[in-house]
């Protein structure tokens, strides 16, 4: 038999909403005063509805009442129309948009629905935490009060074997509107043994996304600061704004850690850093700030800002924190639409490297960056205008290594191509750079610098496509260009060039150099050819084969950028993936003696229970880019799941030219649906004149449900 009828369901749903918590942000209505739930159509389905001779409404057998997302079903609801006594003989159960659950063998409601009994309660938050008691009694329609209470986020056996962990408690009493969950005479128990006792706990109701209170703590454990404990304490600010504080104290160190965020309608920002007392630099104070954000403004423009300091070269090592050997500090104002791109920075350097002087470094940079792109309809293709300026600053006023360098380039660009019936690509591009240099601190250069460098290239492609029987598809397009470039005066030191790299991004490039101080010059030829082939599902492979030749050797070209003399290291480059997880890269420069000056391969393979990703980097010696030994590397990360709750993870790295370790790495985690406990330990073997080789053991344990939520497949422990 089915019916509806408002009146019963305003009384079911108003019992729902004074239990039940709100997952939404801003404080929940009384239930009394919920008209937007109450307007909402009621339905009652029962196996038999009737009304008795002294007006008490009586619905009975597998009753369910619904009204918007709230859903009751109970054996049997009654309904006194004149005292306004609301009835439910169970098992009773309330589900509120599958967030909160109130299980209960009967409950009873006064007229007001404000106040009322429930016999053999329980609440379960999310179908993951759960509050079971003797009874409870709902008061002012904010409060419910809970007697004799057990609280896990465990798997609780019928059986009646106990939970991993649970809160015992005299009384837990839970705010509706404040969400937060208050425990009078709690005993935290580890397989029912008694292990603390609080007097009062106060924690946040699971459904609460952010709450002032303590997170997860840790312990940490390394060879030069001992064994400490880090207690991380959350502070809601407002619905936007938080900060965390994190005390960790050892026998060597007395540290408070910060981390403050806000977000702002139009962008946000996060500020990170430390204050350090320890007895590595005794009678020192020690710290970092990191700070990083970004705003959109007006006229879609972008403002970021990403600060780094330290008060040391070492302590970020020390501490375990990211392990930089140089701090790069940026602000910057951009604007990137589809016709014009617009960005300028300032970035400010700080050196923690031994081998480097912080007033022997471009420590302070400007850059400015704008290009406007047209499509003039008269000659057809593209045009690129741009516009560059870059300045960087030593604090040393010495000769030479105190130099100062500001440039500015105008640079145009005519870019066409078209595309033939026989299926040969044609490409043109020229254009001219104007470069101004204002040069000081350097003997040995002129203080002013202008040239001009005009260019020109055509490049053919001939793309050849096979379809396979299998259905793969392969594409083979050999290449071919000729290019120019005339620079007038090369007179000007090589700063932001030091470093040059030879690859596919900048095969037909008609200069190779990474920034426009340096510009190549002559008549250059690119002969190469691309492979590729695409399989079903995720199977593909390319490859790249390219070598250079030039009318004139450039200097400038490092030993081992693969681009020195007149004929370039024939660059082979390539890629593959498989269908079962596996995928390679590789890169090499091969030499005229038929060896390589410099090479990396990057492997790995991944599988839903295991996974292991590696690399492989060699370089010959060049001193050009501070090396003055052969590198030889490789790293190895991996990761495996023992069972549904063990899952362990590893690295290492290995200098293979001094057959030395730099750095081991062993992770063990534990998880299961009520507790997660992590536990590594590392190892680093480098060291400086600042920085010694450390040992690092970590430990944590975390009650999930309440203090952490964790993503990814749950398994429960079964109870047999």
């Amino acid at each position: 038999m089915r019916i509806i009828s408002s009146l019963l369901l305003s009384g079911a749903v108003a019992l729902a909403l004074s239990t039940g918590a709100t997952a939404q942000s801003q404080p929940a209505p009384a239930p009394a005063q919920g008209p937007q739930q109450e307007d909402q159509p009621a339905l009652l389905v029962a196996d038999k509805v009737f009304i008795t001779p002294d007006r008490v409404l009586v619905a009975e057998g597998n009753v369910e009442a619904f009204q918007g997302d709230v859903k009751l079903t109970a054996d049997r609801i009654t309904f006194d129309r004149e005292t306004g006594a609301l009835t439910l003989e169970g098992p009773v159960r309330i589900d509120q948009g599958g967030e909160t659950t109130v299980l209960a063998d009967s409950a009873e409601l006064d007229d007001g629905l404000q106040n009322g009994l429930l016999i053999g309660a329980r609440m379960v938050f999310e179908q993951q935490v759960q509050i079971a008691s003797v009874q409870a009694t709902r008061a002012g329609g904010r409060y419910t009060q809970f007697s004799k209470v057990s609280a896990t986020s465990c798997h609780v056996c019928a059986s009646g074997k106990p939970p991993l962990w649970q809160i015992r408690a005299r009384k837990v009493t839970h705010d509706q509107q404040e969400r937060q969950l208050y425990f009078e005479g709690a005993q935290f128990r580890v397989l029912d043994v008694p292990v603390l006792y609080l007097p009062y706990l106060r924690l946040p109701d699971p459904t609460l996304e952010r709450a002032t209170g303590f997170l997860v703590p840790s312990v940490r454990t390394t060879s030069q600061l001992g064994t400490g404990l880090q207690v991380p304490y959350f502070i809601k600010l407002g619905d936007h704004k938080d900060l965390t504080l994190t005390p960790y104290v050892s026998s060597k160190t007395k540290t408070l850690g910060l981390r403050y965020r806000q977000a702002f309608k139009n962008g946000r920002i996060r500020l990170e850093g430390a204050y350090t007392q320890d007895d590595l630099q005794p009678d020192e104070d020690r710290g970092y700030l990191f700070a990083d954000g970004w705003f959109n403004l007006q006229n879609d423009f972008r403002f970021t800002f990403d600060i780094k300091t330290t008060s040391d070269d070492a302590y970020l090592a020390d501490y375990g924190l990211p392990d930089f050997d140089r701090l790069r500090s940026e602000i910057a104002l951009e604007r990137i639409k589809r016709d014009t791109a617009f960005r300028t920075s300032f970035i400010h350097y700080k050196t923690l490297r031994d081998s480097e002087e912080q007033d022997e470094i471009p420590s302070r940079i400007f850059d400015l960056y704008y290009q406007k792109r047209l499509f003039p309809t008269v000659i057809g293709g593209e045009v690129r205008l741009g516009f560059v300026t870059h300045a960087h600053e030593r604090t040393s006023d010495e000769d030479i290594v105190g130099r100062d360098i500001a440039r500015a380039t105008f640079d145009a660009e005519w870019l066409r191509n078209w595309t033939f019936t026989s299926g040969l690509r044609a490409e043109f591009r020229a254009g001219a750079s104007l470069d101004t240099f204002d040069i000081r601190h350097d003997s040995e250069f002129p203080e002013e610098v202008t040239r001009t460098t005009p260019r020109a290239a055509l490049t053919l492609r001939y793309p050849l496509r096979k379809r396979e029987v299998s259905g793969a598809t392969q594409i083979l397009e050999p290449i071919a260009q000729i290019g120019w470039t005339h620079v007038s005066d090369d007179n000007v030191p090589n700063e932001e060039s030091t470093f040059q790299e030879f690859d596919q991004g900048n095969l037909l490039s008609l200069s190779r150099f990474p920034a426009p101080d340096q510009r190549e010059d002559g008549l250059t030829g690119v002969i190469g050819v691309n492979w590729s082939r695409y399989a079903a599902g995720k199977w593909r492979a390319l490859a790249t084969i390219g070598q250079v030749f030039r009318t004139n050797a450039d200097p400038n070209f490092n030993r081992t950028s693969g681009l020195q003399g007149t004929v370039s290291d024939l660059l082979l480059a390539g890629q593959i993936q498989t269908n079962n997880g596996w995928t390679a890269a590789g890169r090499g420069l091969l030499n005229g003696d038929f060896s390589f000056a410099k090479a990396e391969l990057r492997a790995g393979w991944q599988q839903e229970t295991a996974g292991i990703t590696g690399s492989y980097l060699w370089q010959e010696p060049d001193p050009a880019e501070n090396l003055d030994d052969e590198t030889s590397e490789i790293r190895l990360t991996g990761r495996y799941r023992v069972d549904q709750n063990w899952n362990t993870r590893a690295l290492a790295r290995y200098d293979l030219a001094e057959s030395e370790p730099i750095r081991y790495g062993l992770g063990v985690t534990y998880q299961n649906e009520c507790v997660q406990v992590n536990m590594n330990v590392s190892r680093r073997f480098t060291s400086s004149s600042s920085i010694e080789p450390s040992t690092e053991f970590g430990f944590t344990v975390a009650l999930t449900g309440y203090s952490v939520k964790s993503g990814g497949q749950q398994y429960k422990r079964r109870c047999s």
